[in-house]
């Protein structure tokens, strides 16, 4: 099997990325699988540099992931809880490297916390940063996307957002981040009917069970759930292919990253 590697004439070639919540896990992976494909990516987070979160990863360190192998990659430190720091974000992306042509919402904070202890204060803020983000982020590059009459949105979701069904177990805690990413993926189909006929493309991957840092923080790994792991190539692939699929055929979509990747009879590529 060949080496991963950046192909600077891929199918991204000339097309700017931002990804969000790219200091570590997912993010990153995205990341890394765009500039696989040539493209031009700008990744952001709150965690810059090493000392800045508990959890491991830095913007810094998927920066230079990227360049090490060859590709084009700058980030942008910004708290996506705050308005102005989002129009800074969107900005500064742009003058890094031009207008936005892919945008992919993954940033997310979560508590999991019973809806009978939850506190206001947190409540608002996984609403602001997993819902009304990446709603702002998409209204903040949509007249640049409209003027070139192409781009494309991929939003990163969680079977979460499904209904639970009985039975029902008694752990509790995850109704509010249920909640955001069932408010996101209806975002989502809704904005992909209001784009339609600007060529802009907007998508859901939902990933499976992934090993990443914040996964681990909150345990979500354990005895019962170790057999559900997916490995993170899985959903760096998925959002590689929506991000460079033709907007008129392939929008609107809820996508479970494997299932999704299957039914196109593709394998995930190895990441640089």
């Amino acid at each position: 099997m060949s080496q991963p590697r950046i192909n600077p004439n891929g199918a991204l070639k000339g097309k700017n990325a931002l990804i969000t919540g790219a200091s570590r896990g997912i993010g990153e992976a995205i990341a890394a699988r765009l500039a696989m494909e040539g493209a031009n990516v700008v990744v952001s987070a709150r965690t810059a540099e090493s000392g800045e979160s508990r959890l491991s990863g830095t913007l810094h360190e998927t920066v230079d992931r990227i360049k090490r192998a060859g590709g084009q990659a700058t980030f942008i430190k910004a708290d996506l809880a705050q308005s102005v720091e989002r129009e800074r974000l969107v900005e500064e992306a742009a003058a890094a490297y031009g207008p936005i042509d892919i945008l992919v919402n993954n940033a997310a904070i979560t508590y999991f916390i019973p809806v009978s202890e939850f506190p206001e204060k947190r409540f608002k803020l996984m609403m602001e940063v997993q819902v009304y983000a990446p709603f702002h982020l998409s209204q903040l590059v949509l007249p640049s996307m409209r003027e070139k009459k192409q781009g494309w949105i991929v939003n990163i979701s969680s079977g979460a957002g499904l209904h639970p069904k009985l039975p029902y177990t008694r752990r509790g805690g995850g109704t509010v981040y249920g909640m955001c990413k069932a408010a996101l993926e209806r975002f989502t189909t809704g904005l992909a009917s209001e784009v339609y006929d600007d060529g802009i493309a907007v998508n859901v991957v939902s990933p499976g069970l992934v090993d990443t840092p914040g996964v681990a923080v909150h345990g979500l790994i354990n005895e019962a759930t170790k057999d559900r792991v997916q490995p993170i190539k899985y959903i760096a692939e998925a959002v590689y292919q929506l991000a460079s699929a033709d907007p008129k055929t392939l929008t609107g979509t809820i996508n479970y990253a494997e299932p999704f990747l299957k039914s196109l009879a593709i394998e995930p590529a190895e990441l640089v």
